[in-house]
Formats: C-alpha cells, sequence, structure tokens
C-alpha cells in the first residue's frame, strides 16, 4: 500500500455543518418519535430522548478529550469509500432510522404491545451499553469512519487496543445491541423488525469488510489470526 510521507487527516467540519447537526438532529428526533406517536405528550419518549442523548452527550465529551480527530473522520463519506458499501449502508440506514417511529406508533399510538417491564428495562441496559462501547471503540480507534475503506493517506494502520482486543469490529457489535435495545427501551415488539433488517445487512458488511481489511491493510492478517472472532467472542 502505498503512502504519502506526512499523514493527511481528513478536513474539519464546517462552522455551518455543525449548527445544521446541532439544530437538524434533535429535530429529526423528535419528528421520528412524536409525530407517529400521535402527540408530543407521549411521556416514554420524553423518557427515552433523555436518557439516549445524555449518554450520547457523555460519550462524546470524553471522545472529544482523548481522541478528537474522529470528529474529522466520521464528519463524512471520505473519498474512496467502497461502492458495495454505499449499497449496503442505502439498507442499514434507513432500517435503522425506521426503529423509531415503528416503535412510537406501536407504543405510542396503536399500543399493538404489551411489553413488561423488565424488558423496557433491559432496552435501555442495552442502549447504554451500545454507547458504552461505542464510544470505547471510537476513543481509542482515530480510523473509524462512517464508510469502509483503506485509509492509505491518514497512514492506516491496525487498532489492537481497548475493545478491539477481545473482537475485531466491536462498534458492529455495539450497533447491534444498540439497534434492539432501542425498539425495547420504547416498548415495541414490532420495532425488532426494522432492527432485524438493519443487523442482518450490518453482519453481511463486518463479514465484507474483514475481507478487505485482511487482504489490504499491513498487519491485518496476524491481527486477525490473534483476535479470532469479528463480533462475539467465543461464536463469530
Amino acid at each position: 500500500m502505498e503512502q504519502t510521507k506526512t499523514p493527511r487527516e481528513p478536513p474539519a467540519m464546517s462552522r455551518g455543518t455543525g449548527i445544521a447537526y446541532a439544530i437538524g438532529l434533535p429535530l429529526g428526533l423528535l419528528g421520528l418519535i412524536f409525530v407517529p406517536a400521535g402527540t408530543i405528550a407521549w411521556w416514554p419518549g420524553w423518557v427515552f430522548l433523555a436518557v439516549l442523548i445524555s449518554a450520547f452527550g457523555v460519550s462524546a465529551l470524553v471522545i472529544a478529550r482523548i481522541n478528537p480527530i474522529i470528529y474529522r473522520a466520521r464528519s463524512r463519506f471520505q473519498q474512496g469509500t467502497k461502492g458495495w458499501d454505499k449499497a449496503l449502508l442505502a439498507v442499514i440506514l434507513p432500517a435503522m432510522v425506521a426503529i423509531l417511529p415503528v416503535a412510537a406508533l406501536d407504543a405510542g399510538r396503536f399500543h399493538w404491545s404489551a411489553v413488561p417491564f423488565w424488558t423496557l428495562l433491559s432496552g435501555y441496559i442495552a442502549v447504554l451499553a451500545g454507547v458504552a462501547v461505542t464510544g470505547w471503540a471510537q476513543a481509542v480507534n482515530p480510523y473509524f469512519e462512517p464508510g469502509v475503506r483503506i485509509q492509505s493517506e491518514r497512514h492506516q494502520r491496525v487498532i489492537d487496543g481497548g475493545p478491539y482486543r477481545f473482537v475485531r469490529h466491536p462498534g458492529y457489535i455495539a450497533a447491534l445491541v444498540l439497534f434492539f435495545g432501542m425498539a425495547l427501551a420504547l416498548g415495541s415488539f414490532w420495532a425488532p423488525v426494522p432492527a432485524a433488517l438493519a443487523s442482518s445487512v450490518l453482519v453481511l458488511r463486518t463479514a465484507w469488510e474483514d475481507r478487505l481489511l485482511r487482504a489490504e491493510l499491513p498487519g491485518y492478517d496476524d491481527y486477525s489470526r490473534r483476535v479470532r472472532h469479528r463480533l462475539v467472542p467465543g461464536f463469530w
């Protein structure tokens, strides 16, 4: 893999883009939850938002202190992102987003599901665990981008510390836990349907990304022999 003499980091997010994210993401979450619920007075939606925003907020503060370059890396899809990855993300992202309105339609408006308290609690535990592991992975991995590619201009190297000591793709297992956790925390047995779709395609993405890294990232093949499992220790 050819490398430039000096690593070239991705450009910083513009002020306008940062403001758009800061305003658009909270408004988007409000719309995805309360429009399908049919009322802004659905208190489980507010509890969910408070927990989710607080968890990601704490995670963001920690990452900003430990590994601030990650915000540049994750601000956009970088040149060289694989076409097959864009195709997979065209399924994963809408299915992931659909978890919230499906849950809100179910639990907030039509009440199709009768979800016991312990299931709600397990959903919140899964949400917090997913956010924590994702934050841990991002804190130790400066190459944690939204798209799959070999980051040759950044002199990408194998990361084997933190959660990467246990599985090769900790961010993905965290995402799977988060998908189903969000569905259950909002009190829906229907929202796991889009969660399952997003998860199945994400597992496929894991396998394809792993194959790419083993073929093109120096040192990754040796790393994959030391850390044998992609997502679940002792299983796969």
